[in-house]
């Protein structure tokens, strides 16, 4: 099937689906769109999630335009200028680090110490885009680099995965890198619910991709300390709930000073 004719058959779902249950469908009807989907067209399934149709979930309740936006708009148009703005933040080491990574810029060793360009470009939305203020209700207070750990955490391949399961494990999800070094991950894991769910993804963008996509197809809200990041991508990346959703004066002129 050639992709222009999946995203008209994703497409024509959606609508449907809309038209009988409205933006928001139940779970269950998701789902059952979903598994018809990948019964009907074998070639769609999705070999790294459990049923065969996490992804397509997502696909089923936006479309397959805006299940693509991030891989088409960040390495294109985003990365850069969000680099550029987070120059522009008062500098602290942890801060500049990532800016390095993200600029692919070598330590005197010839190599980058983190995270990979995409990783470290994504997390400097975490600073321009930080976590709220103490004394707002129902939130408590972290630092901006407590925030980039509920983003996703290192985990060295010759270790135990156990530590990251478990029911006593926080609810939100995040990724799990797994490898050698930040810049060398073999494999990428969300962790939701103190269960580790293999990603698809073979890039920290894609895993990032599927990070995001989780909330919707668990229906789990965001972390607080996240919710202006995730909030911007969900609108402005994504482009959904547009004019609905709750933004902060920090995502719109953030918006504004990426697109314009």
């Amino acid at each position: 099937m050639k992709d222009r004719t999946r995203r008209d058959l994703v497409n024509i779902l959606v609508a449907d689906m809309v038209e009988k249950y409205g933006r928001a469908p139940p779970m269950d009807r998701r789902t059952q769109y979903a598994l018809g989907l990948v019964t009907l067209f074998p070639s769609l399934r999705d070999p790294y999630s459990k049923n065969g149709y996490v992804l397509q979930d997502f696909e089923l309740l936006f479309g397959a335009e805006t299940s693509s936006k991030l891989l088409e708009k960040w390495g294109t148009l985003l990365k850069a200028r969000v680099i550029e703005q987070a120059k522009n933040l008062s500098r602290t080491p942890q801060l500049d680090y990532l800016i390095q990574c993200a600029e692919e810029n070598p330590d005197e060793d010839g190599e980058v110490p983190g995270w990979d360009s995409d990783m470290a470009s994504l997390l400097l939305l975490v600073y321009l885009l930080p976590p709220p203020p103490s004394g707002k209700k129902g939130t408590v207070k972290i630092s901006i680099r407590e925030a980039v750990d509920h983003v996703v955490k290192f985990h060295k391949s010759c270790r135990s995965l156990q530590e990251h399961s478990g029911p006593d494990k926080r609810k939100q999800p995040y990724i799990l890198a797994v490898g050698t070094t930040r810049n060398r991950i073999h494999e990428y894991y969300i962790v939701l619910d103190g269960e580790l769910l293999p990603c698809k993804a073979r890039s920290s963008l894609s895993a990032f991709d599927e990070l995001f996509k989780a909330h919707y197809v668990f229906g789990i809200s965001y972390d607080q300390a996240l919710n202006t990041m995730y909030t911007f991508v969900q609108t402005t990346i994504y482009n959904i709930d547009v004019g609905l959703s709750h933004e902060t004066p920090r995502v719109k002129d953030l918006r504004a000073k990426l697109l314009n």
